[in-house]
């Protein structure tokens, strides 16, 4: 590896050039990936349906093709998971990648075709390390190990030759060969998926490598950070990984784990964000700790953006690249190859610069928890009060629900506050039902409960009839379409209707 390591950092900065191609002419890639997209699908059965021969421009493709969501993919991707091809893409599909999130499924299953895999995730892979070379000229971050926290892999019973699993997994598992060399730990322990073992596993093997750059959810890093200080009686993560430079995050806002990285890593390192999801390779920060992430035009993914005002709507219109207005919210819409056609992501991004054209994740569509990487949405928690309702013999007036966020002593937890037209016949009872129902109803959330590894037990306040009304009232927003925030992932609407609960007492 020590040979190796120099040669792979030459190549990292030679890629240079042609990342300032697409950065300088976004528009110019945008126009050629929607070109390769409809000519590559257009015989394929989605592509057939919706006359791809016929599309010779933009505008014709955004005519052709309604906004889609998972349900209107979802026929697709089924007969796809049974083997059948040629559907939504032109290569064979034989992985997916599993997620959460969405309103009628426990976990949704994304397409992942070779093209997908190597123009899209590998090469947004590659242009992260060359952009962080650059800006960093001096880093020796291939001299030693880079830690990845990964999810698990799992065969699909429906048919032996299609696999699915967490998408850091899928990476994993199709990377080349190379690729296990500069990565710890060994893949059978990074592709385990009992996480208090897995963990367990990898805190015993990388205490002793020499770890140069981490990437992984933060819930899962503080954990294992926290482990491997017990195993080795150390201080700080620096004593253990004196080289450590680089932590790449991604997924959830780090603005609550930032201090805690800080304090329990020991010694100044480089945060880098990147927006990798599922359905591909959206971004990344050129710099680590600037504002912004480099939206990604050249990667096989064509990129639209639907003002807020659109969402809902029966025919939503979307904008393009240049037409789009600093500090605003879009919802993104993608097509890309692996079969997805102006799929509705559910992420909503505010763009920070035109030139280049600099993206931050701002939310998503709707209501929601994803603090830890769960996913939660209003959907999920109001299935998940119903069914504790049901077992409980309760009525709940309303309810919202927002983050505790990880301390130096407890991990983090779900903090709700619930109003009862009926009190249920047992409070406690009423709020194992509901964590239980939510592990049923949303596999994300389930696997951070697990053995209260990332998430203890919620912690639900029996509040007074009225306070939601009341802090409406305060707020000037009682009556009307007003409604009370069922999820949100920071926790100002919670504590301040906490506090006027306390003042009222």
């Amino acid at each position: 590896m020590a040979l190796l390591s120099p040669a792979i950092s030459s190549l990292a900065r030679m890629r240079q050039w042609r990342i300032e191609a697409w950065r300088s002419h976004p528009l110019d890639s945008q126009r050629e990936v929607i070109q390769n997209l409809v000519t590559s699908a257009q015989y394929t059965e989605f592509g057939r349906k919706h006359g791809f021969t016929n599309i010779y421009n933009i505008k014709d493709f955004k005519k052709a093709v309604p906004i889609c969501e998972y349900d209107d993919l979802k026929p697709y991707i089924e007969r796809m998971m049974s083997g059948e091809q040629n559907l939504l893409w032109n290569s064979p599909i034989h992985w997916f990648a599993k997620s959460s999130g969405t309103t009628s499924d426990k976990s949704k299953f994304i397409p992942i075709s070779e093209e997908s895999l190597e123009d899209c995730h590998y090469k947004a892979a590659k242009d992260v390390l060359t952009m962080y070379y650059a800006s960093n000229p001096d880093s020796a971050m291939l001299t030693g190990k880079g830690l990845v926290l990964g999810g698990s892999h799992t065969i699909n019973p429906v048919n032996n030759e299609v696999q699915y699993g967490d998408l850091s997994a899928v990476l994993l598992q199709n990377s080349p060969f190379w690729g296990h060399w500069l990565r710890t730990p060994d893949l059978e322990i990074a592709l385990m998926d009992k996480w208090e073992d897995k963990l367990e596993k990898m805190a015993l093997q990388t205490a002793r490598e020499n770890v140069t750059s981490i990437s992984g959810v933060p819930t899962w890093t503080l954990i294992l950070f926290k482990r491997l200080l017990e195993i080795t009686g150390k201080n700080t993560i620096a004593e253990i990984w004196p080289d450590l430079e680089l932590y790449m995050h991604g997924g959830v806002s780090f603005t609550p784990y930032r201090e805690q990285f800080k304090n329990i890593i020991g010694k100044p390192i480089n945060y880098l964000e990147t927006y990798n999801a599922s359905e591909g390779f959206f971004a990344t920060s050129e710099i680590p700790g600037e504002e912004g992430m480099l939206l990604f035009t050249d990667h096989g993914i064509f990129l639209e953006f639907m003002p807020m005002g659109e969402y809902g709507k029966p025919a939503p219109q979307t904008i393009g690249l240049k037409d789009i207005e600093l500090n605003t919210n879009y919802a993104l819409v993608i097509s890309t190859n692996g079969g997805l056609w102006r799929y509705l992501v559910g992420d909503t991004i505010r763009f920070v610069s035109k030139d280049p054209y600099k993206i931050i994740v701002s939310g998503r569509v709707k209501h929601y928890i994803n603090a830890f990487g769960e996913e939660v949405i209003v959907d999920n928690s109001d299935k998940a009060i119903s069914m504790a309702c049901q077992k409980t013999g309760a009525i709940v007036n309303d309810y919202t629900a927002a983050p505790i966020y990880f301390s130096e002593t407890d991990n983090g937890a779900h903090e709700w506050l619930i109003e009862f037209e009926k009190q249920p016949d047992s409070f406690e009872i009423f709020i194992k039902e509901l964590d239980a129902a939510l592990q049923s109803i949303n596999s994300d959330y389930e696997a951070k409960r697990y053995k209260d590894i990332a998430l203890r037990l919620p912690q639900v306040h029996n509040m007074p009839k009225g306070s939601f009304n009341r802090w409406l009232e305060q707020k000037g927003k009682l009556g009307g379409q007003h409604k009370v925030p069922r999820l949100c992932n920071e926790r100002k609407y919670l504590e301040e209707i906490l506090e006027m609960r306390l003042k009222a007492t």
